[in-house]
């Protein structure tokens, strides 16, 4: 494991045409990280991740993906995801596959990629409409039951990257709170890197936490604030204001393009990031990450 910046972490490990998830359910969303791959120009990614939010909208309206395996994706609580919605529709900025999943089967194919196998089951997808919209998902027979089970292809990312509270310095990584797939996930990938509130002596884990050993974590980044503007637990609150007002700023191609180039790729790193939207409060609205 090593303790790097996040700009050192993104350029050693990710590559234009990977399979990337950025992982975490409803708080510690590594918006920091998403960010950094905008910066750096990365392209044709196959993105992957359970609920796309707006780091994906981001992400796909900077033109970094190619394809997207996902199941439900909208701006929690407002609406659709315009960006997506424009790459799907009208191919801009580039064309855009999508592979659409229930939470059960990114769930069984993230588990199914952590367990190095190759399918995962459920009954869920059996006698559904789902099947005819996504060609991976087939079925196999129960050689002890008879019973016909759905499956799906293991999802193996190249690079997983998770934003987390806590990592000590060997490289251990406290998640708390609100867990997803980030486990399966990062299990399942052939490399892990991972954002932190902070590095600490003692990772004081609670029960029902996760911690995530050393020897499966690539790369560790201190980047405060990383997860904003979605939450972590402990630290910051979700900015609901700036997931209301992204409505408008990516609904139109000229404005959401004028927001990337001033608060992402106009900015240095996470840091600049969060003090550009001070300065123009306006932008997106929200308080800002605590």
């Amino acid at each position: 494991m090593a303790l790097i910046g996040l700009r050192e972490a993104i350029a050693q490990h990710v590559r234009d045409g990977q399979t990337l998830a950025l992982e975490g359910f409803t708080h510690l969303i590594p918006f920091a990280a998403g960010h950094e791959i905008i910066r750096q120009g990365r392209r044709d990614l196959h993105l992957v991740r359970m609920t796309p939010d707006i780091v994906y909208d981001q992400m796909i309206g900077a033109g970094c993906a190619r394809a997207l395996t996902f199941s439900w994706g909208g701006n929690p609580g407002v609406g659709s995801l315009h960006r997506l919605r424009d790459a799907v529709e009208h191919g801009w900025p580039r064309p855009l596959a999508i592979t659409e999943h229930s939470h059960a089967g990114m769930a069984a194919a993230y588990t199914a990629g952590a367990s190095r196998l190759p399918f995962g089951l459920l009954r869920g997808y059996v006698g559904t409409d789902l099947p005819r919209a996504n060609d991976g998902i087939r079925s196999v027979t129960c050689p002890y039951t008879g019973e016909v089970l759905a499956t799906v292809p293991a999802l193996r990312p190249d690079v997983t990257i998770l934003h987390a509270q806590k990592a000590d310095a060997r490289g251990n990584v406290l998640l708390r709170g609100i867990v997803g797939a980030q486990k399966e996930a990062a299990l399942a990938a052939d490399v892990l890197l991972v954002t932190v509130e902070e590095i600490a002596d003692d990772l004081d884990a609670p029960m029902n936490a996760i911690v995530l050993p050393h020897w499966v974590v690539t790369a560790v980044a201190c980047v405060r604030g990383g997860a904003w503007p979605s939450y972590a637990q402990g630290y910051y609150a979700r900015d609901n204001a700036f997931y209301q007002a992204w409505d408008d700023v990516a609904r139109d191609r000229d404005s959401f393009a004028r927001w990337i180039a001033r608060h992402v790729t106009g900015t240095a790193d996470h840091a600049a990031f969060l003090r550009s939207l001070e300065a123009q409060r306006g932008a997106v609205g929200g308080e800002g990450a605590r």
